[in-house]
């Protein structure tokens, strides 16, 4: 698995991911709001799937 998310891209899909679970967690949002695990994994792993299937990438060129 080679990297392709950017330390930008990381800082906010782990924020957002955060956010989106307390909110569901504390009854503001629907379940749906656990999809901020996701968020959380691919922050942590550093790598995202659906950009490898697009063959996108944020992680600058070395």
């Amino acid at each position: 698995m080679k990297s392709n998310l950017h330390s930008f891209d990381r800082i906010l899909r782990l924020l957002a991911g955060v956010v989106l679970i307390g909110l569901t967690a504390m009854g503001v949002i629907g379940e749906w709001g656990y999809v901020g695990v996701v968020l959380v994994v691919t922050a942590l792993i550093n790598f995202c799937p659906l950009y490898r299937i697009f063959r996108f990438s944020t992680k600058n060129k070395d």
